[in-house]
């Protein structure tokens, strides 16, 4: 892996490449992760593509969120990372990030295909916002992610005594910190509906089997989906959200066979 850097507007940008040939796959992570937490995912990856994973704002090394931080701002962020690549991408987004590659899809041309793993849309989380404010305040990053597991994610409390013990937890808690603007951001969001049918591009949805129609991430994925109606819906057997983490060799499957099909 090597470090990409971006400069936009004061603000630095940085993502993780592996090298390759081809058009480059760049890939959008969500809240709560980083291009860190898609290494295995990258690796697992049967192709020869260059593969570029976003270190969004919020998420160091890149820069904060910044002042008026927005939706738009990811958007506007993805268009300048795309514009200085100078390819036709493969563009994939997790979580908020597919929200964000498919708002950007909807305002370029210049993609070969957008793949998006349960993308969220508002209203998510909205009763979270407020008790992560007052966490992070008080610098208790332990009960912000509690927070956004349970609260959030719908997570039980015997999932997150478990996710205490386990390694990922320490990871877990710097990435709180841009959470409450992030979720305000997505709440305050009006998705471009009308434009995504029109996304000319092969679109692929990816969804966690055990998510289906439940709430918060089945029934979020359900209104992009009909959003979408000339999208290919791909489900990953035996999975959830976070496919990424707990089998990453499936998802990069999942990813390897919607690159290699298209011609």
């Amino acid at each position: 892996m090597r470090l990409l850097r971006f400069d936009r507007g004061g603000t630095t940008l940085f993502a993780e490449q592996r090298d390759g040939d081809g058009p480059p796959l760049v890939m959008v992570p969500g809240v709560m992760s980083d291009a860190r937490a898609w290494r295995a995912v990258v690796d697992a990856l049967a192709l020869p593509n260059p593969v570029i994973v976003l270190n969004r704002r919020g998420r160091l090394p890149s820069g904060p969120l910044g002042a008026g931080y927005s939706v738009r701002t990811e958007i506007d962020d993805l268009h300048h990372v795309l514009d200085a690549i100078g390819e036709d991408v493969e563009l994939f987004g997790w979580s908020y990030g597919g929200l964000i590659a498919l708002e950007a899809a909807t305002e370029r041309s210049s993609l070969r295909s957008v793949v998006a793993y349960e993308p969220v849309s508002r209203p998510f989380a909205v009763n979270a916002i407020e008790p992560l404010r007052i966490a992070l305040g008080m610098g208790d990053l332990d009960r912000a992610v509690e927070i956004v597991k349970r609260t959030a994610a719908g997570y039980s409390a015997e999932y997150v005594a478990a996710l205490r013990e386990d390694p990922v937890w320490p990871v877990l808690r710097p990435l709180t910190h841009p959470l409450a603007d992030e979720l305000a951001a997505l709440n305050a969001h009006h998705p471009a509906w009308n434009r995504y049918h029109d996304i000319k591009v092969p679109v692929t949805l990816l969804l966690g089997a055990f998510n289906e129609d439940k709430p918060p991430y089945g029934t979020a994925f359900n209104v992009l989906a009909q959003a979408l109606p000339q999208a290919r819906v791909l489900r990953l057997p035996g999975q959830g959200h976070l496919a990424h983490t707990e089998a990453p060799g499936l998802l990069a499957k999942h990813l390897t066979d919607v690159v290699t099909a298209r011609p």
